[in-house]
């Protein structure tokens, strides 16, 4: 299998002398391509800043982060951003999406800030496939919670990118709605050949995924596959 992420010895260290912080320690860590991986653990024990380095939101201390075999811990901000936008893909807990745009807009603005061309029909198949045809013209407020996180799903997927981080994505979701989005990101592991990365405190969500990564204070603790679970036992709120 392709390593589509690769960390080696990554650290991340905050703050100097007694303040100091050592949120990730000596971290080592291969993500393959077509894999739904799953990063857990206690609140502080470096889920996030795993994230951050991860995806290029912030700098390790020390190690090496490479994306798609490219090392992306020493590349300079500008080039980083441009990576960001054409080869990764975001959903976040409150979804991020911009109130003023239509649902549509939403969608094609990663193609928009990367200077590619909008492709209108394109974001209809998006929406179309991940259950929001027909819904293009509306604004993020007049979409449920559930609505709004499978707009922040196809703004993820409309780049064709290597892989998506997912942080705390139904997180901010009653149980079943929780279920048809995470429904979707299996899907889009099974049948699209996706990578996705979603960092949870939802033993539900972990145990969906292909492998679970657990980390406590800074390190890696436990690295597990698990068998593929049935892509369709997402049920769609």
């Amino acid at each position: 299998m392709n390593a589509v992420l690769e960390l080696e010895q990554v650290s991340r260290i905050y703050g100097r002398g007694s303040d100091t912080v050592h949120a990730l320690r000596d971290l080592d860590a291969r993500l393959y391509a077509g894999t739904l991986t799953a990063v857990v653990g206690p609140s502080g024990s470096g889920k996030s800043t795993f994230l951050q380095c991860a995806a290029g939101l912030d700098r390790p201390t020390s190690g090496t982060v490479r994306l798609a075999g490219r090392e992306i811990s020493a590349m300079r901000e500008r080039e980083l951003t441009r990576l960001r936008r054409g080869h990764i893909g975001f959903v976040f807990q409150s979804f991020n999406l911009l109130p003023a745009l239509t649902v549509q807009e939403n969608v094609l603005l990663p193609l928009r800030l990367d200077g590619k061309r909008r492709d209108p029909e394109r974001a209809r198949r998006m929406l179309a496939r991940v259950g929001l045809d027909g819904r293009e013209e509306r604004r993020p407020g007049e979409l449920s919670g559930g609505q709004q996180q499978r707009v922040a799903i196809a703004r993820a997927l409309i780049t064709e990118p290597d892989i998506v981080f997912a942080d705390e994505p139904t997180g901010a979701l009653d149980q079943e709605t929780a279920a048809g989005v995470l429904g979707l990101l299996r899907e889009a592991v099974s049948e699209h050949g996706a990578t996705v990365v979603v960092v949870t405190h939802d033993p539900a969500v972990a145990a969906q995924a292909d492998r679970v990564l657990r980390l406590s204070q800074g390190r890696m603790v436990q690295d597990t596959a698990q068998a593929q679970p049935d892509a369709a036992a997402g049920v769609r709120a």
